[in-house]
């Protein structure tokens, strides 16, 4: 299983070591030194930003994705209360169907808000496994990876940032410096993912999006990931410390535009943005719809209401008394107020 592994990763691996080479040989073109933390650091951020970049198609699709679930929830919360207590098995494959049904036929698939992250894994891995093996690379214990060779390995691993090597863990760490680097870009790491993760939930749901078990989870998580980060983050080494808190930065900027440029329907964010628009003279964007529902989020549809366009017939109000004769008189000369027989037409 090891051997499956590790030759799954190699090829992660050897695209993470030449982007982050082809960096420092770029910045050391420029003037920085070769075996500086601060020329290997930088090159890590080159990797977040090729990355990132490539992973903008991915991160669109998420955000689309997102937002239909939010517009699609009343609709589950339909069919889960429809079925509610019903456990046999019918119910539950005709409970299922229903919302595959209705994904289906808004275009939406929630393993979409998944992808971004899915995508990111390897990319992570394979920078531990480059930085982790980069001690071995230089003893001559493992061969080179890509541009990696045993000499480049040897001065990326003597490469320091505030005295610490971006190699080093907080576990096992030898030095002072090596826990207070590890613990500033941990703190760090963790405040970005949360901040990221409120930022979505304050600004950019629906108020009628916010009462749901979807949304209920994503307030768990929001408390959870950045304690799980922290945790686990003392057995990273420096350089995954940086890549993890520069593509939360990342995260956190390209989350702002889009929430900014193309808020959900119903949102704080939606609000402030036909705020702004008012007050340059622009017109209103328009609301968008999920195929197949019929709705926004934040919307509640009366279908009992009059279709757009279709006209109302006004009624009279004295539809059943007599009409006047012409000349104004009425019949039988009474003021209309007790029965008569209808006029002839």
């Amino acid at each position: 299983m090891g051997d499956f592994f590790n030759s799954v990763l190699y090829p992660i691996e050897w695209v993470v070591a030449w982007i982050m080479y082809g960096f420092h040989q770029a910045f050391t073109a420029v003037g920085m030194p070769a075996a500086s933390g601060w020329t290997w650091g930088l090159s890590i951020v080159g990797l977040v930003i090729v990355m990132r970049a490539a992973l903008i198609p991915l991160f669109m699709k998420q955000i689309h994705a997102s937002r239909n679930m939010q517009i699609l929830s009343p609709e589950l919360q339909k069919i889960q209360a429809k079925y509610k207590g019903k456990t046999d098995p019918e119910s539950r494959q005709k409970m299922t169907q229903e919302t595959m049904e209705l994904y289906r036929s808004s275009g939406t698939n929630p393993l979409s808000s998944c992808l971004p992250i899915l995508a990111q894994s390897p990319i992570f891995f394979g920078l531990f496994r480059v930085l982790n093996g980069l001690q071995s690379i230089a003893d001559g214990k493992r061969d080179g990876i890509g541009p990696i060779t045993r000499d480049v390995a040897s001065q990326a691993e003597q490469a320091m940032i505030f005295g610490a090597q971006l190699s080093d863990k907080f576990m096992g760490a030898s030095t002072t410096n090596t826990k207070i680097v590890t613990i500033v870009l941990i703190i760090l790491m963790s405040v970005t993912t949360f901040t990221t993760q409120r930022q979505l939930m304050t600004k950019n749901m629906p108020a009628s999006a916010l009462d749901n078990p979807f949304a209920r989870q994503q307030k768990v998580l929001l408390y959870v990931l950045p304690l799980v980060f922290a945790i686990s983050g003392v057995n990273f080494p420096i350089g995954v410390l940086i890549y993890w808190f520069v593509t939360n930065v990342w995260s956190m900027c390209q989350q702002f535009y889009v929430i900014r440029r193309m808020p959900a329907p119903g949102s704080l964010a939606e609000k402030a943005l036909h705020e702004r628009r008012a007050r340059k003279g622009q017109p209103l964007p328009a609301t968008p719809v999920v195929p197949g529902t019929g709705a926004v989020s934040g919307t509640v549809v009366d279908t009992s209401a009059p279709k757009s366009g279709q006209r109302v017939q006004p009624k009279r109000k004295d539809r059943g008394g007599p009409r006047p004769k012409a000349g104004g008189s009425s019949s039988g000369g009474s003021g209309g107020d007790g029965p008569q027989d209808a006029p002839g037409r």
